[in-house]
Protein backbone atom coordinates (compact mmCIF):
# COMPACT_ATOMS: atom_id res chain seq x y z
CA UNK A 1 0.00 0.00 0.00
CA UNK A 2 1.02 3.18 -0.94
CA UNK A 3 1.44 6.36 1.53
CA UNK A 4 1.36 10.16 0.92
CA UNK A 5 5.07 10.33 1.81
CA UNK A 6 5.36 7.62 -1.25
CA UNK A 7 3.58 10.34 -3.70
CA UNK A 8 5.36 12.34 -5.74
CA UNK A 9 2.62 14.59 -6.14
CA UNK A 10 1.90 15.11 -2.44
CA UNK A 11 3.65 17.00 0.30
CA UNK A 12 4.30 15.94 4.07
CA UNK A 13 1.28 17.21 4.69
CA UNK A 14 -1.40 16.04 2.14
CA UNK A 15 -1.05 18.53 -0.05
CA UNK A 16 -1.36 18.37 -3.95
CA UNK A 17 2.35 19.60 -5.00
CA UNK A 18 4.14 20.25 -8.08
CA UNK A 19 7.38 18.09 -7.88
CA UNK A 20 10.12 19.97 -7.12
CA UNK A 21 12.93 18.99 -10.08
CA UNK A 22 15.54 21.92 -9.49
CA UNK A 23 17.89 19.65 -7.56
CA UNK A 24 18.05 17.36 -10.83
CA UNK A 25 20.34 17.29 -13.89
CA UNK A 26 19.47 18.63 -17.34
CA UNK A 27 19.93 16.03 -19.89
CA UNK A 28 18.56 15.11 -23.14
CA UNK A 29 14.85 13.96 -22.81
CA UNK A 30 13.02 11.78 -25.76
CA UNK A 31 9.40 9.63 -25.71
CA UNK A 32 7.63 8.47 -28.19
CA UNK A 33 3.65 7.93 -28.03
CA UNK A 34 1.36 6.23 -30.26
CA UNK A 35 -2.44 6.06 -30.72
CA UNK A 36 -4.93 4.61 -33.28
CA UNK A 37 -8.43 6.33 -34.38
CA UNK A 38 -10.78 3.17 -36.00
CA UNK A 39 -12.70 4.37 -38.87
CA UNK A 40 -15.16 2.99 -41.54
CA UNK A 41 -13.11 1.54 -45.14
CA UNK A 42 -14.52 5.09 -46.70
CA UNK A 43 -13.74 7.03 -44.25
CA UNK A 44 -9.83 5.86 -44.57
CA UNK A 45 -9.94 6.46 -48.42
CA UNK A 46 -11.19 9.63 -47.80
CA UNK A 47 -8.59 10.82 -45.33
CA UNK A 48 -6.12 9.33 -47.36
CA UNK A 49 -7.17 10.55 -50.49
CA UNK A 50 -7.96 14.61 -49.85
CA UNK A 51 -11.54 13.98 -49.86
CA UNK A 52 -12.98 15.02 -46.53
CA UNK A 53 -14.98 18.57 -47.00
CA UNK A 54 -13.33 20.09 -43.83
CA UNK A 55 -9.66 19.89 -45.34
CA UNK A 56 -6.51 17.87 -45.06
CA UNK A 57 -7.43 15.97 -42.37
CA UNK A 58 -3.63 14.71 -41.60
CA UNK A 59 -2.19 18.16 -42.11
CA UNK A 60 -4.38 19.66 -39.74
CA UNK A 61 -3.65 16.82 -37.23
CA UNK A 62 -0.30 16.82 -37.51
CA UNK A 63 -0.31 21.09 -36.16
CA UNK A 64 -2.80 20.24 -34.15
CA UNK A 65 -0.47 17.56 -32.37
CA UNK A 66 2.11 20.02 -32.21
CA UNK A 67 0.18 22.68 -30.63
CA UNK A 68 -1.10 20.15 -28.14
CA UNK A 69 2.56 19.32 -27.32
CA UNK A 70 3.41 22.43 -26.57
CA UNK A 71 -0.04 23.19 -24.32
CA UNK A 72 0.54 20.06 -22.23
CA UNK A 73 1.23 21.83 -19.35
CA UNK A 74 -2.13 24.37 -19.69
CA UNK A 75 -3.91 21.61 -19.66
CA UNK A 76 -2.29 18.95 -16.84
CA UNK A 77 -2.28 20.72 -13.75
CA UNK A 78 0.89 19.70 -12.53
CA UNK A 79 3.14 19.45 -15.69
CA UNK A 80 6.08 21.35 -15.81
CA UNK A 81 6.39 23.85 -18.79
CA UNK A 82 8.89 22.33 -20.96
CA UNK A 83 10.91 24.29 -23.54
CA UNK A 84 10.30 21.78 -26.31
CA UNK A 85 13.29 21.14 -28.58
CA UNK A 86 11.29 19.27 -31.27
CA UNK A 87 7.86 17.42 -31.58
CA UNK A 88 7.57 14.82 -34.75
CA UNK A 89 4.11 13.14 -35.71
CA UNK A 90 4.02 10.63 -38.32
CA UNK A 91 0.82 9.03 -39.59
CA UNK A 92 0.42 6.14 -41.07
CA UNK A 93 -3.42 5.01 -42.48
CA UNK A 94 -4.45 1.46 -42.79
CA UNK A 95 -7.74 0.03 -44.13
CA UNK A 96 -9.38 0.18 -40.94
CA UNK A 97 -7.09 2.76 -38.67
CA UNK A 98 -4.81 5.88 -38.46
CA UNK A 99 -2.06 5.04 -36.62
CA UNK A 100 -0.81 8.04 -35.23
CA UNK A 101 3.36 8.28 -33.51
CA UNK A 102 4.42 11.39 -31.88
CA UNK A 103 8.29 12.10 -30.78
CA UNK A 104 9.01 14.93 -28.62
CA UNK A 105 12.40 16.13 -27.25
CA UNK A 106 13.78 18.58 -24.82
CA UNK A 107 16.62 19.39 -23.21
CA UNK A 108 15.48 19.56 -19.38
CA UNK A 109 15.35 18.59 -15.93
CA UNK A 110 12.15 16.30 -16.30
CA UNK A 111 10.90 13.87 -18.85
CA UNK A 112 8.36 14.92 -21.89
CA UNK A 113 6.18 11.85 -22.07
CA UNK A 114 2.84 14.02 -21.01
CA UNK A 115 3.81 16.16 -24.37
CA UNK A 116 4.52 13.28 -26.70
CA UNK A 117 1.04 11.35 -25.25
CA UNK A 118 -0.56 15.02 -25.27
CA UNK A 119 0.40 15.44 -29.04
CA UNK A 120 -0.80 12.17 -30.10
CA UNK A 121 -4.56 12.43 -28.18
CA UNK A 122 -5.06 16.19 -30.03
CA UNK A 123 -3.80 14.70 -33.58
CA UNK A 124 -6.52 11.76 -32.75
CA UNK A 125 -9.20 14.41 -31.54
CA UNK A 126 -8.65 16.33 -34.37
CA UNK A 127 -8.98 13.30 -37.36
CA UNK A 128 -11.84 12.53 -34.87
CA UNK A 129 -13.32 16.20 -35.79
CA UNK A 130 -12.63 16.48 -39.23
CA UNK A 131 -14.11 12.82 -40.13
CA UNK A 132 -17.22 12.84 -37.75
CA UNK A 133 -19.69 14.13 -40.08
CA UNK A 134 -19.01 10.97 -42.42
CA UNK A 135 -18.30 8.79 -39.61
CA UNK A 136 -19.94 9.16 -36.16
CA UNK A 137 -18.70 5.44 -35.13
CA UNK A 138 -15.00 6.10 -35.02
CA UNK A 139 -13.00 5.24 -32.16
CA UNK A 140 -9.81 6.78 -30.94
CA UNK A 141 -7.67 4.17 -28.84
CA UNK A 142 -4.70 2.39 -28.13
CA UNK A 143 -3.00 6.11 -26.59
CA UNK A 144 0.37 4.87 -25.10
CA UNK A 145 3.82 5.59 -24.10
CA UNK A 146 6.56 3.27 -26.37
CA UNK A 147 9.51 4.55 -25.32
CA UNK A 148 11.25 7.17 -23.21
CA UNK A 149 15.26 7.96 -22.70
CA UNK A 150 16.75 10.50 -20.25
CA UNK A 151 16.92 11.15 -17.15
CA UNK A 152 17.18 9.01 -13.37
CA UNK A 153 14.69 6.37 -14.25
CA UNK A 154 16.62 5.58 -17.29
CA UNK A 155 15.77 3.71 -21.07
CA UNK A 156 12.05 2.42 -21.05
CA UNK A 157 10.63 0.49 -24.50
CA UNK A 158 6.97 -0.95 -23.67
CA UNK A 159 7.43 -4.45 -24.56
CA UNK A 160 4.45 -5.11 -26.98
CA UNK A 161 1.97 -8.23 -27.00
Amino acid sequence: MTTQNELSHVDKDGTISMVDVGHKNTTQRVAVASGKVYGKADTLFKIKDNQMKKGDVISTAHLAGIMGAKKTSDLIPLCHPLFLDTVNLQFEINDDHVEVLATAKTSGKTGVEMEALSAVSVACLTIYDMCKAVDKEMVISEICLLEKQGGKSGHFIREMA
